[in-house]
């Protein structure tokens, strides 16, 4: 076999073909350098198979292809084809569902029945971006008799795009869609942690038909590959999910290099409100899902819970026993909710956290120690007595862990609530419309639910406000990030004055 596909098994799947290759005008190679890593499984912490690493001559070679086919063959594609291969992708991830669930699942840790979940929001995402490839318009603006006006939404060229590993294959539709749909050719590079399911994804590319060099996906270390990615004078324009320390690192080096465009996605530590007057049933269950979804990985975790007063007591009792319901365990079990946190790195990141969190007076009401003994298992944890100058009030921990405090007036929670370098999210939990209103339009975030939590759709925009990031993920928005508008000016004949 060759040394650029491994034969893996899951419970779901059985054995099955994974590439370990770069994926490069349509074909998996080796590296130049023939370097490799190790992927580890977060469940039982063994090696789950070793793929290629790209370095910077890699990525030279992979922006080429796309710079060729830019100028090349996907030029000569018209938009109703690009329409096409998107739906025909999008048939095609639908089709081998199991599959990629089952592979984001042994790769990242996430339960099976959330990893399908995910699988079809990026059929979704896709088959949503192959309707929009043939409506990107132009305008004609009547400006003077003897002239004819006319703008054009062209694409921007080769995209460097990097995606993060709390949700491998969602955020590389999220990232494709848009860009693909506008006529852009892409540079995509993995998480080093969760490699698996782009190279999986990648088959379903070529069967699609793409033209080669289209869509490149590379596995390989941020501060290496991802790095040259950035900083690379053919990039046109970067596009990254993850950490905003990271983001500030790329934006610097899209600055350094050819001023190329950027969007940021980036960190988040969202206030999920409670009011007095909100169902506290459902409520609870927002408030559980809003924070321990995707073992609380996920950059809009509604980590910062703030119940008013009058409820609270009664709250925090309810909300502690719900929590403790959460199955925690092998991501393959069916009745499995949260998984393990992705590395070890991480694990111990959030554990120093929860460490923190004691050190700091706060009350760790349930949890804050390991589940098990083997994996990367965090028990679903809730602190109390928490004041908004805490580190676990303030900081991203991205793991299950819940900071919950008392308020008593609106004017108070939305200082609360705002009092954050973040903007991505929040949610409002009460039965009173006009409170809901007034509330979330107080809150400075891209996102705000209102008695819901984690409810995302491919129709909506998505992103956040200061630290958080800049740009829009999803809905039309997302098209304004991979297109640039060309003013055309014709004089019809005629006296020159």
């Amino acid at each position: 076999m060759s040394n650029l596909f491994v034969e893996l098994k899951t419970p779901i799947t059985g054995s099955f073909q994974q590439p370990t290759g770069l994926f490069i005008n349509n074909e998996f190679v080796e590296g130049i350098d023939k370097q490799t890593f190790e992927v580890i499984n977060p469940t039982t912490e063994e090696v789950i198979c070793s793929v290629h690493e790209a370095t910077e001559k890699d990525v030279d070679i992979a922006v080429a292809a796309a710079r060729k086919a830019f100028e090349g063959s996907w030029r000569q594609v018209t938009p109703q084809q690009r329409s096409i291969y998107l739906i025909k992708l999008a048939e095609l991830c639908e089709k081998n569902i199991d599959l990629l669930a089952a592979v984001e699942s042994l790769d990242n840790g996430k339960s099976i029945s959330l990893a399908r979940g995910d699988v079809n929001s990026v059929i979704g995402c896709i088959r949503y971006y192959g309707g929009w490839a043939d409506k990107v318009e132009g305008k004609t603006i009547d400006i003077a008799p003897d002239m004819f006006h006319y703008t054009r939404s062209e694409p921007l060229g080769v995209c460097g795009q990097i995606i993060p590993w709390n949700f491998p294959l969602l955020m590389l539709a999220w990232k494709i869609g848009p860009a693909l749909a506008t006529g852009n050719t892409i540079v995509l590079k993995t998480a080093e942690q969760t490699p698996l399911s782009g190279l999986i994804f990648a088959t379903l590319v070529k069967e699609a038909g793409f033209p080669p060099g289209v869509l490149n996906i590379i596995s390989g270390l941020g501060r290496v590959a991802g790095a040259a990615i950035s900083s690379h004078m053919g990039v046109d324009k970067v596009a990254f999910t993850g950490s905003t320390p990271v983001g500030r690192t790329i934006m610097k080096a899209a600055a350094a290099s050819n001023l190329k465009k950027v969007t940021l996605e980036l960190g988040g530590k969202s206030p999920n409100i409670v009011f007095n007057d909100a169902d506290i049933e459902q409520a609870i269950s927002w408030v559980n899902f809003g924070i321990y979804y995707n073992h609380g990985q996920t950059c809009c975790a509604g980590s910062r819970i703030y119940v008013q007063d009058g409820i609270y007591d009664k709250f925090l009792e309810a909300f502690k026993k719900r929590a403790a319901e959460n199955k925690v365990g092998d991501p393959f079990h069916h009745e499995t909710f949260q998984g393990p946190q992705v590395s070890k790195i991480q694990y111990d990141r959030i554990m120093d956290y929860i460490k923190i969190g004691k050190e700091e007076g706060a009350t760790c009401e349930i949890g804050g120690e390991r589940h098990g003994d083997k994996g990367y298992f965090i028990q679903p944890t809730i602190f109390s007595n928490v004041t908004n100058d805490m580190k676990i009030m303030q900081e991203e921990i991205f793991g299950p862990v819940a900071a919950i405090a008392k308020f008593t007036h609106e004017e108070e929670v939305i200082a609360l609530g705002n009092d954050t370098n973040y903007g991505l999210a929040a949610a409002v939990h009460t039965k009173d419309l006009n409170t809901a209103i007034r509330v979330s339009n107080a809150l400075r975030a891209g996102t705000v639910w209102v008695n819901c939590y984690n409810l995302l759709h491919h129709s909506l925009p998505f992103g956040g406000y200061s630290e958080s990031g800049m740009g829009r993920e999803l809905g039309e928005a997302a098209l304004a990030n991979y297109t640039q508008n060309k003013s055309v000016a014709i004089r019809l004949s005629g006296p020159l004055f």
